[in-house]
């Protein structure tokens, strides 16, 4: 904290958060507008002040004074969002800016004082700067540290060098920032900065202690730090240019793999890799394509220039390597090609995958399903993602090799330090070993065979042990797992011993006990053990997707063991046991 101020330049947009809430959720600032945090304004417009609007005021005194008053929450994530723009406009006209905080930013005044002619011409440049590609009004101050460029802001006033102390001392002790220590202050009988920055500094510190120092050298016109000065992020985007416009897929896949190269080589420069890829493309008729491609690693070249290749393809063939509608082409060829690395991360810092720590089998398996991946397409090698849901085609979702392994739907969470829970809605099949049902019912299905979980209107059953949290998918399938699901249910007929159909009412009640069942046009089997029925609602209050069905597991003769489901008076077989 020792050495003479920094000569510095302060650049102030009145009523900031007021703005940002105009520029990210379209509130008009021109009409009287609060920003409230812990029901408190924390900001107002210009209209509100005329109104008698006060920060500090609550808010139904505020909007007791103005009726017409727009509140808005503050969000101090959308002011710095909303300020990067005039931040990076400052950096246009000099370097070295630090955010002090959202509408306040500030630069040592040296350097765009000598090259643009003196400090008010750069003030009056970056103001002209701010409003031109922001559309911002502002104001700056330039004095001696960035405390009292910050009060010279307030008026728009230039300090002269070494003028500071005395521009300061006429100030009231408000303006220091500090309530509680101004309002003691003025009880003490200091009201001015001056007279605050005359206190002998050993005294203050005694008194008033560690900030009430600090507050003191900011009154004399001392900084207790210099300036922070932020470092612009890098630009790692690369683009080409062709004079000649690409419209064939084998010149656009090598104007990718050059492209893709200079990324990779621009990303290591820098000791990063990317796991998201921005592809961007414009037309000669000035149409815009943009693309991003996610990854389960880190993107090497090769993956980079794939990726690239895979969706100039898609654009310039109209393939989208599923069956289906084929999107329509471009009406002209690629005359610009941008790639926008993204989720960048320092190289080796990812998280071990599949074959466990990194090493020569776990990269062998990699460049094997990669390659095949550039022979056949991108979604030529897919892996299972596990998640959520209550039938089992809803809980396996396919995703191409490399892409992030995100489930479509949330999964159960584990219960911290308990067991693996008890199955809900499903038993494991064995032998008869009463001549009844011959399977042994879940721990929660409760006595008979319809005591089970049911989801829809009735709501989740309770969980089988007594305090455990009811999970997000009740009425899903338990543990193990069926071997083998159908992609397809196959229909199938079930038949009580006298040869009549076996039915399930709405109340979930079963006309007799199944005896045989027949899938397709193959002949009947002899069921020897079942249990059931476990009823699914899902999406009653949407007609439309509603879906009701009951489950079975039943045994066969033949040591076969299936889950069946009835719905709509079908019954279909939608899994096969090992």
């Amino acid at each position: 904290m020792t050495g003479a101020p920094i000569r510095t330049l302060l650049l102030w947009c009145p009523d900031w958060p007021v703005l940002a809430a105009e520029i990210v959720d379209g509130v008009p600032a021109t009409g009287p507008v609060a920003v409230l945090h812990a029901n408190r304004v924390v900001a107002c417009s210009a209209p509100a002040r005329a109104a008698g609007v006060r920060r500090g005021l609550r808010r139904r005194e505020a909007q007791g004074r103005c009726p017409a008053l727009t509140v808005v929450d503050h969000d101090p994530g959308r002011d710095a969002r909303a300020f990067e723009p005039v931040v990076a406009a400052v950096e246009e006209v000099a370097a070295g800016v630090e955010v002090v905080r959202p509408g306040v930013c500030a630069l040592a005044a040296r350097g765009p004082a000598r090259y643009l002619g003196g400090e008010e011409a750069a003030a009056e440049r970056i103001i002209e700067q701010v409003a031109e590609s922001c559309a911002v009004e502002s104001q700056v101050g330039i004095a001696d540290g960035v405390f009292a460029a910050g009060l010279a802001a307030r008026t728009g006033q230039v300090v002269p060098p070494g003028g500071t102390p005395g521009f300061l001392a006429g100030l009231p002790v408000e303006a220091i920032g500090r309530p509680a220590l101004a309002d003691l202050l003025r009880r003490l009988g200091v009201r001015t900065l001056g007279g605050f920055a005359a206190l002998p500094a050993g005294d203050v510190l005694a008194r008033f202690g560690f900030d009430g120092a600090l507050a003191h050298r900011l009154a004399a016109g001392h900084d207790h730090r210099p300036l922070a000065v932020r470092q612009p992020p890098v630009d790692l985007t690369v683009t080409a240019h062709h004079d000649e416009p690409l419209d064939r897929v084998d010149a656009a896949a090598f104007a990718a793999r050059m492209l893709a190269e200079r990324l990779h080589a621009r990303l290591a420069g820098h000791g990063l890799a990317c796991t998201r890829l921005g592809i961007e493309a414009v037309t000669a008729h000035g149409q815009e394509l943009h693309r991003v491609w996610r990854h389960d690693g880190l993107l090497t070249a090769a993956a980079i220039a794939d990726r690239v290749r895979w969706q100039l393809d898609g654009w310039l063939s109209g393939s989208t390597g599923r069956a289906g509608a084929r999107p329509a082409r471009p009406t002209a060829g690629i005359v610009r090609l941008r790639l926008v690395p993204d989720g960048l991360l320092a190289r080796g810092g990812l998280q071990p995958g599949l074959w466990g720590e990194a090493g020569e089998e776990r990269d062998r398996a990699h460049r094997a399903l990669s390659r095949v991946q550039g022979i056949l397409g991108p979604e030529a090698v897919v892996t299972a993602v596990l998640g959520g849901g209550r039938s089992l085609a809803d809980q396996t979702r396919l995703v191409p090799w490399g892409d992030e392994r995100l489930p479509a739907r949330p999964g159960p969470p584990p219960l911290p330090g308990a067991p693996a829970k008890p199955p809900l809605p499903g038993a494991s099949v064995t032998p008869p070993v009463d001549g009844s049902s011959g399977v042994v019912p879940p721990p929660s299905a409760g006595a008979g065979r319809g005591g089970a979980e049911v989801t829809g209107r009735g709501g989740a059953a309770r969980a089988g042990r007594r305090g455990s949290p009811v999970p997000p998918w009740p009425g899903r399938l338990p543990p193990p797992a069926p071997a083998v699901v159908l992609p397809v249910p196959l229909t199938a007929t079930v038949h009580d011993v006298t040869g009549e159909p076996v039915l399930v009412s709405a109340r979930l009640a079963v006309s007799a006990a199944p005896a045989r069942l027949a899938v397709g046009g193959a002949a009947p089997t002899e069921i020897v053990g079942w249990t059931g029925p476990w009823p699914v609602d899902e999406r009653w209050w949407a007609p439309a997707e509603a879906r009701r069905r009951a489950r079975f597991q039943v045994c066969l003769a033949d040591g076969a063991a299936l889950l069946l489901a009835v719905e709509a008076g079908r019954w279909l077989v939608e899994a096969i046991y090992d």
